[in-house]
């Protein structure tokens, strides 16, 4: 029904709509009104017809910054991998949680790959944490002042001890993780800013964590945020 209106110029009425999907006209409407209290369609004041509403071009946004901030870390990823060795990814910021959306995985035989779409909170994890550390700060007290579930045994859950290790993320632009989200998985990320400087998602290099220890870190971090700021800059980052 969504892609009807999508497809329309201008608004469209139910008998139309009907038509199109080959629905009853009381059928449509139940679903016209579903969609029309949770602000996906609007009601045409000239027309009396139905035409998108402010939370369907939320969402068309949303993805289309998804699908932007894929193309352009993914040349980064490529380069960051193959001076690393390591896998590589991309995160996008979705409400309070964090999701994978693309990676460049390790050619070594040993390696770690991602599960890309799932959610993941945003307290556990370098890719997590560096988003958090720049968050809004309403976001930020939200998450720090919610549940803070134990994904391992290594994840932070005291509120304090977290408080401190986002203020040293921020000093230092970048996080690193050892086996906080995964066990077994180090990985060091940096955030990622779009157009009006707000963080959007994180860049990261992970994989296991015998190969994380602090001299490999220290030589992944300022590659790290270079990567970062290359995206950032692409997304239109001042």
């Amino acid at each position: 029904m969504l892609l009807v209106l999508a497809g329309s110029p201008g608004s469209v009425g139910v008998s139309e709509i009907a038509r199109d999907l080959r629905l009853s006209k009381a059928v449509v409407h139940r679903i016209l009104q579903s969609l029309l209290d949770r602000g996906f369609i609007a009601v045409d004041e000239a027309s009396g017809g139905y035409r998108l509403g402010l939370a369907a071009a939320m969402i068309g946004g949303r993805a289309m910054r998804d699908l932007d901030l894929r193309r352009v870390a993914m040349p980064v990823l490529r380069r960051l991998q193959a001076q690393t060795r390591e896998t590589t990814t991309i995160s996008a910021l979705i409400g309070d949680s964090r999701v994978y959306i693309d990676q460049v995985v390790s050619l070594q035989q040993i390696r770690m790959e991602v599960t890309l779409g799932q959610r993941f909170p945003l307290h556990a994890g370098s890719s997590s944490k560096a988003i958090l550390a720049v968050a809004r700060p309403d976001l930020r007290e939200q998450v720090l002042t919610g549940e803070l579930p134990r994904l391992t045994p290594r994840t932070i859950v005291d509120t304090e001890r977290l408080r401190a290790e986002l203020d040293a993320i921020r000093r230092e632009a970048v996080a690193v993780s050892r086996g906080e989200r995964q066990d077994g998985a180090g990985s060091v990320a940096a955030p990622v800013f779009g157009l009006d400087a707000s963080v959007i998602g994180s860049i990261s290099v992970c994989g296991p964590i015998t190969r994380f220890d602090d001299e490999a870190t220290e030589r992944f971090k300022p590659l790290v945020r270079t990567a970062a700021e290359e995206i950032s800059r692409g997304m239109g980052c001042p």
